[in-house]
């Protein structure tokens, strides 16, 4: 395998053994694991416990793998064994069975192994959708044990959405599934339980943990050109870089075969096409986006009635200023949600529309939550309280909507109120509005009339001009010819 390694980084050909450049950490891991699993050799004693109602299969207990490490690997500080165990653990070759942080205690705490399929070194990147059947089957096991957490349910809600054309198809695979493993026996079935969640748990971490499965694109650049190192700050340069013995293959460099140019340009080509895709998008979307606004650009788009970057006629400020909107600013409300809430005029209108749908204590809470942002820090306190007391206590005058989630996650927050109590509150109020009330809003007749108000006057105004135009014309011309006819009098 040394060999093949070395030559295939030689030729710059993705292995797929070696396409990941933490392969060479799992490989050492693994042969710990597997020594660390051999009752010949004096491995780790893997028993089941017994508790007051029921058995905990196949697990050991963290001070056995600390113990362990130090008596094999000649570790003689507990720290450092504790801290190799841990990184052992993050990997996901060593699991706890009673929570989902994969650290390393040197206590009684109960761990399992991984079985070897779902080892990193496997180089399979799991899909959104096998997440969605997993958490899926999790559903309809039933077991308190099994219950979802709170990031995995938002998780499940959001693959909802994200695949409800194919939803239904989801989750017959989850329920097949879910029939097979009723098949097998109990403590087999709670063992695979536990391992193919520990997967999830590396794969699909915990909101704040590290997703150990990224790979480091620096890591990327070295293990494809191991010959092309730029200077460092070190002092590094490539010449040094390339006489290095670290970087001298152990073995002769065997020639390039037909079977290895034919892998790269496989690679290569799926390169290219996922990177043509991803710009296809960005570009499309760019150019939607510019399309939309480029009327908006006074610089590309001539303003009327005239641009105050260019001239020192202020007019068309003074006209944004009011409140009398001009048809392509109400234009722009549709745009976005956060194109109405930005433009002061436009929200008065939205106020007044959720004012007649009697839910105007949406907005006013999004926009105290705003100013609460801004305020001095000396007078945050005092506004949390009236923010509270008005739109979130019990019988507050103004109660708004707020799921049992974000109700209690704000009611932990106002204890130490800060200019970000609100932050959870305010985003669920804010997709409310936006999935709800804004859409009702753009329907609306108010906002329908307002558009078309500001279209007749318009019209109005240039045929008034053009009139004005006209008389004003034919004045000159009759004073002119009265001019002249006194001038031959005289």
């Amino acid at each position: 395998m040394a060999q093949g390694s070395g030559d295939q980084r030689a030729l710059g050909i993705a292995d797929p053994e070696e396409s990941s450049p933490n392969m060479i950490v799992y490989r050492k891991i693994e042969d710990i694991i597997t020594k660390m699993q051999d009752d010949k050799t004096g491995g780790v004693p893997i028993r089941t416990v017994k508790s007051f109602l029921s058995k905990i299969p196949s697990v050991v207990t963290g001070t056995d793998i600390v113990q362990w490490l130090m008596k094999n690997l000649s570790i003689e500080d507990p720290v450092e064994a504790i801290h190799l165990g841990s990184l052992i653990a993050a990997q996901g070759y060593v699991f706890p069975i009673s929570d989902h942080v994969l650290t390393m205690k040197d206590d009684g705490t109960f761990y399992r192994f991984q079985a070897p399929y779902f080892w990193p070194s496997n180089c399979w990147e799991p899909e959104n959708t096998d997440y969605a059947i997993y958490l899926c089957k999790r559903t309809m096991q039933n077991k308190a044990r099994l219950e979802l957490a709170d990031y995995e349910a938002e998780n499940l809600a959001r693959l909802q959405r994200a695949f409800a054309r194919k939803w239904e198809f989801i989750f017959m695979q989850a329920e097949a599934q879910v029939k097979i493993d009723r098949k097998k026996d109990k403590t087999e079935r709670k063992i695979l339980d536990s391992q193919e969640r520990a997967f999830w748990d590396v794969h699909r971490p915990v909101p704040g943990c590290v997703n150990t499965t990224e790979m480091d694109i620096r890591k990327c650049r070295r293990l494809k050109n191991p010959q092309k190192v730029k200077k460092s700050v070190y002092g590094v340069t490539e010449e040094s870089q390339s006489q290095s013995p670290v970087h001298i293959p152990s073995q002769p460099i065997r020639k390039t075969t037909k079977e290895d140019v034919r892998k790269q340009i496989t690679f290569l080509n799926a390169q290219i096409d996922r990177h043509c895709l991803k710009m296809s998008k960005v570009a499309e979307s760019l150019i939607a986006y510019t399309e939309q606004y480029v009327e908006y650009d006074p610089l590309i788009t001539p303003a009327e009635p005239s641009n105050p970057w260019i001239s020192d006629d202020t007019a068309l400020w003074d006209i944004e200023m009011s409140k009398e909107p001009s048809q392509q600013r109400v234009k722009r409300w549709g745009f976005s949600f956060d194109e109405i809430l930005k433009d002061q005029v436009g929200r008065d209108q939205f106020l007044r529309f959720l004012e007649s749908e009697f839910s105007s204590e949406n907005l006013r809470f999004w926009l105290a939550v705003q100013d609460l942002k801004k305020q001095p820090l000396q007078d945050v306190a005092k506004r949390v309280e009236e923010i509270w007391q008005e739109f979130l206590a019990p019988g507050a005058p103004s109660a708004i909507n707020l799921d049992s989630h974000s109700y209690e996650i704000t009611s932990q927050n106002v204890k130490d109120g800060g200019r970000y109590t609100f932050e959870d509150a305010q985003e669920h109020i804010y997709k409310l509005m936006k999935s709800d009330s804004y859409a009702r809003f753009l329907r609306s007749n108010a906002y329908q009339d307002l558009l078309l108000a500001k279209k007749k006057p318009e019209s109005e105004q240039g045929r008034r001009t053009s009139l004005e135009k006209f008389t004003r014309s034919v004045g000159k011309s009759l004073a002119g010819k009265r001019l002249t006819g006194l001038m031959q009098s005289s």
